[in-house]
């Protein structure tokens, strides 16, 4: 089995080797889905765009699989107080950003944003890379199985409020799911869990995972919860 040690040195790889059964799909998924299923927004043809990555950590609780999320300070300057996976913006350290860098960067983060241990953490795949205008960051999603669970919290108050985990079956309940309607018009997923409105990139990533790997249930895509301007 692939371990990987730390966010520095070596390399970090992918491995598939030993995940429970039930990832399956979410495997099958990452290897099948094509950018332009996942969103309309892709990275500029022109290599514009700052690298970044997020972890997309899958997890087995008491109340079956789940994801871990962190909810964003609410005195940040970009994205305050929304649900996110725990990820960033890529270092000089990290490494070639179309190699393993978003990899070791999705790492870094997690530990640095959650005191996650990375070592418990085994990497199976990746998403293609997206696109988040508003930040101009080109995000390569990249999908963890929490093998060997380490506590987690908030580590630096100023960028973090709260760190926690969803159960996928309530992801997956249409009652806690919805629409948001943005100011501008745009309307995008959401998902209503744990005392938090995970919406934009989140839970649109969530959102194509869910359909993709055939665990989405029908839901009332009429249901709206509007946003906040300044969101």
């Amino acid at each position: 089995m692939t371990r990987t040690s730390g966010t520095q040195g070596g390399p970090v790889t992918l491995s598939k080797e030993g995940l429970p059964a039930w990832l399956d799909p979410v495997v099958h998924a990452a290897e099948t889905v094509q950018p332009r299923q996942l969103s309309r927004f892709l990275p500029p043809e022109n290599g514009a765009g700052r690298q970044s990555a997020v972890l997309i950590l899958f997890g087995e609780g008491e109340r079956g699989p789940e994801l871990l999320l962190m909810e964003r300070a609410s005195s940040l300057r970009s994205h305050a107080g929304q649900p996110s996976f725990p990820g960033g913006a890529l270092d000089p350290e990290d490494g070639d950003p179309h190699g393993d860098g978003p990899l070791r960067a999705a790492l870094r983060e997690a530990e640095e944003e959650t005191g996650l241990d990375p070592s418990g953490v085994q990497l199976f795949g990746a998403l293609p890379k997206l696109y988040i205008p508003v930040s101009q960051f080109v995000v390569t999603p990249v999908l963890g199985w929490w093998r060997e669970p380490s506590p987690v919290g908030v580590v630096d108050p100023g960028e973090t409020a709260r760190v926690f985990t969803v159960p996928v079956v309530d992801l997956t309940n249409p009652a806690n799911r919805a629409t948001t309607v943005h100011p501008s018009g745009h309307r995008g997923p959401a998902f209503l869990v744990e005392s938090a409105l995970v919406w934009g990139f989140t839970a649109g990533v969530i959102d194509r995972l869910l359909h993709f790997a055939g665990w989405e249930a029908p839901w009332d895509r009429e249901k709206q919860v509007p946003l906040d301007w300044r969101s």
